[in-house]
């Protein structure tokens, strides 16, 4: 589920060169869609899941509209004060979102007399979505559009010189990183059958940007390896010290950050192309 936010994310951020500090607000309400949809409306959950991702593609491209005139980090701030607002606003509908209490929700289990747990289906269905979502960045990311998107990042006004509508591509590759972000809310729904504001605090925003930094920039592939240490590096950290877990967390990001400063993704890149020269010299030398 982590992978799928984080490969939203770095769309906008790797690809596109757009900080966001605001994604768990994305993730919260793609988590709400599929709770309220579930519980006041009977809505089956297979049906929950585009339709939150469509609407945090609606409520992210408008987002990325007036967010056109900021950069960097009045950006990041602008996108760190809808992390800090949307769980206030979900607390102020408690008719529609339970308030503080949250909503309660039972997981599916699995279709057709399938002899799954509730656990083992979702995961099922959660890597489906993920290799879905994972195959259509690819897609979008090799083709003109994802051109245009780096070329935004790289050089804007080269870009805009060569045709590229700035305006058009930054709204939409906000629109399509919310929309990512969202389903992996709706997904974390379904898993843990519980959403309550709280648990979509800022840290959660900021965990998420951890990920792809550590992961890897600009990497399809960096999204699972940043998914996978933004899941267990915090467990191991409570498992050496349970006085003091986040500082052990702290220390882990630290040495990460110094011995892989392209993240993860990054890293084994340059190790395979030294290890594809190396061969090639040793051909040759043969």
């Amino acid at each position: 589920i982590y992978a799928i936010a984080l490969l939203g994310l770095n769309i906008l951020t790797g690809f596109n060169g757009q900080i966001s500090l605001g994604h768990g607000a994305f993730y919260a309400l793609g988590a709400y869609t599929t709770a309220i949809m579930i519980d006041k409306w009977n809505v089956p959950y297979g049906w929950t899941i585009p339709v939150a991702g469509l609407l945090c593609l609606v409520i992210g491209f408008l987002f990325g509209i007036p967010a056109l005139r900021l950069e960097g980090l009045y950006l990041a701030l602008a996108t760190f004060a809808l992390a800090l607002a949307i769980p206030q606003i979900l607390k102020y509908f408690e008719h529609w979102t339970g308030g503080s209490q949250g909503i309660v929700l039972s997981k599916p289990g699995a279709p057709f007399g399938l002899k799954l747990s509730p656990d083992q289906w979702l995961y099922f269905v959660t890597l489906g979505v993920l290799l879905v979502l994972f195959v259509l960045a690819a897609n979008l990311l090799s083709r003109r559009t994802g051109r245009a998107i780096v070329a935004i990042r790289d050089n804007p006004i080269a870009a805009q010189a060569m045709g590229v509508n700035n305006a058009l591509y930054k709204s939409l590759t906000f629109g399509v990183s919310a929309a990512y972000t969202g389903v992996a809310g709706a997904l974390s729904a379904l898993a843990i059958a519980f959403v309550a504001p709280d648990a979509f605090n800022v840290f959660l925003s900021i965990t998420f940007l951890v990920g792809i930094v550590i992961g890897g920039l600009a990497s399809i592939s960096g999204a699972v390896f940043g998914a996978f240490f933004i899941q267990f590096v915090p467990n191991w950290a409570q498992d050496i010290s349970k006085a003091a877990p986040w500082a052990i967390y702290g220390i882990f990001l630290i040495l990460f950050m110094y011995a892989m400063p392209r993240g993860i993704a990054g890293s084994l890149r340059l190790v395979r192309g030294w290890l594809a020269r190396a061969s090639g010299g040793t051909r040759r030398a043969a």
